[in-house]
């Protein structure tokens, strides 16, 4: 089983800083999952900026509108969500990550059954279990993003919770 820790410095303002992170060479299944806790972080500040930077990591296969307004429904009242997947970000501090972000990236057994796809899976400080990444290997030797399971439900931040 193989554990990478993706850093990045801080959230991009715009699609050409998030294009120019050496991630987006995308030349493992690690950079694009961690690569997508990072896009999906950004849709509170800059639901567009989110949606271009998936569809950067999505390649030949943007988003849909279906996936637009999945996006959009997940985030009614839990944008919290996508920072709970960077190290140190938990219930107690309200989610708030420090700099820099730092995503950890999992493989298992199973994360490579599928030929020329990758199950990988990311720690989030407000889930039991890690959540799932799907990816697909192409043509031009990128890993994109095939699928995600991010957006769950998760325990409520502290401030949030009357009962915490």
């Amino acid at each position: 089983m193989e554990q990478k820790k993706i850093v990045f410095s801080a959230e991009p303002a715009r699609v050409e800083e998030f294009a120019a992170l050496p991630q987006v060479a995308m030349s493992t299944p690690f950079d694009t999952a961690a690569l997508t806790v990072l896009a999906l972080s950004l849709y509170p500040k800059n639901r567009d900026l989110c949606y271009d930077a998936l569809n950067l990591l999505k390649g030949p296969r943007p988003l849909s509108e279906y996936d637009k307004q999945f996006i959009r429904d997940r985030f009614m009242d839990k944008d919290y969500v996508p920072r709970s997947y960077f190290d140190g970000a938990t219930p107690d501090n309200d989610y708030t990550p420090s700099l820099p972000l730092t995503i950890t990236v999992s493989d298992n057994p199973y994360s490579y059954q599928q030929e020329g796809y990758a199950k990988l899976f990311i720690k989030s400080g407000g889930a039991d279990s890690p959540r799932e990444v799907l990816l697909r290997l192409a043509k031009d030797g990128k890993w994109y993003l095939w699928e995600q399971y991010l957006l769950s439900g998760i325990r409520e931040p502290e401030s949030q919770n009357p009962w915490a």
